[in-house]
């Protein structure tokens, strides 16, 4: 019984490791334009973009960001270059200082 009980908890924390990695794709496998669709089309995506980082980009229009950040610009690392895309941040004359 308890090897039984140690294959099943082994299999559970690889299958939460890989679906944690696929839930964030890496921005370094991609194209610019690659990029650019799959935030389009999800609206808001949770992106790695290097071996410790991560963030979570958005379309230039839309609301998926809470008052009162807006979509700034930003470049992250794609797979042919640095790509331009959007995050949500305070605006440049709201920040504290």
């Amino acid at each position: 019984m308890p090897i039984r009980r140690t294959a099943l908890t082994t299999a559970a924390i690889l299958l939460a490791a890989t679906t944690l990695t696929e839930a964030r794709p890496d921005t370094r496998t991609m194209s610019c334009q690659e990029l650019r669709q799959l935030i389009q089309s999800h609206r808001a995506v949770v992106l790695t973009t290097g071996p410790n980082t991560y963030d979570r980009y958005v379309r230039q229009f839309g609301n998926e960001c809470d008052w009162p950040e807006v979509p700034m610009s930003a470049y992250v690392p794609t797979r042919d270059g640095h790509c331009p895309v959007y995050r949500c941040d305070q605006p440049i004359g709201d920040l504290p200082g």
